[in-house]
């Protein structure tokens, strides 16, 4: 959050006091940050990455029907739910986007995050093209989307072995699947090929800080400037 007191020195009035009677404060919505691309192409890693290198954002934390893999904490990594569950949320309208994927549905709690925005935080998602899709009708002026692509199909695959996570079976079902999700890079506002997290991660990072600074994002700022121009 930043402020700004734009004023003019009076006789008799000191600067402090003068600035006091014309206190104008700029402060910043938050943004929702997108990440997007086929299993196995890096924004899970990107992800971690921007989250401990930046205060200002934080993750949103899905809900889903899939079960919990080893490791996974409930709350942090995901919401597990029943499917009945996520029904119910889907009925009640407190999901800003929700998708079916491998079979399992994925679905984002509106609260939490028009919480984080309000109060100037910015929120990252891992998530899909279908729920990209619902993001941009939902709130299209928060919404800043990334499609992250792998270097070759060869480098996807040998990514997805490396994690030693799915059997052959679902590596294969990933990479057929990973070329209907290619197809939707063109809906995307900015594509960054993988090569190296190291090179990546920085982009990623110069993206988020352009857009936090793009004027409609500066609540105050018309009310800043109709003071300077007033000579305040």
């Amino acid at each position: 959050m930043s402020a700004a007191s734009p004023h003019k020195k009076k006789h008799g009035a000191s600067a402090p006091e003068a600035a006091g009677s014309a206190f104008v404060e700029i402060h910043r919505r938050g943004l929702m940050l997108v990440l997007s691309s086929p299993s196995g192409a890096g924004k899970t890693s990107i992800s971690r990455a921007l989250l401990a290198r930046d205060p200002l954002l934080q993750m949103s934390v899905s809900a889903t029907t899939r079960p919990k893999r080893p490791g996974e904490v409930p709350g942090v990594d995901y919401h597990f739910v029943s499917p009945d569950e996520f029904n119910l949320m889907v009925n009640r309208g407190e999901f800003l986007e929700y998708a079916k994927v491998f079979g399992n549905y994925y679905g984002t709690p509106r609260g939490p995050v028009e919480a984080a925005l309000s109060g100037g935080r910015d929120v990252l998602f891992d998530i899909d093209w279908q729920g990209t899709q619902q993001l941009e009708a939902s709130a299209p002026k928060d919404l800043v989307t990334v499609f992250i692509l792998p270097p070759s199909t060869r480098e996807l695959e040998r990514r997805l072995h490396s994690r030693a996570q799915d059997s052959h079976e679902e590596v294969a079902k990933r990479m057929a699947k990973a070329a209907d999700e290619l197809s939707h890079w063109p809906e995307y506002h900015y594509v960054l090929v993988n090569h190296e997290l190291e090179k990546t991660i920085p982009q990623v990072e110069a993206i988020l800080q352009a857009e936090r600074l793009r004027r409609e994002r500066q609540l105050g700022l018309h009310e800043f400037v109709k003071a300077l121009r007033e000579g305040q």
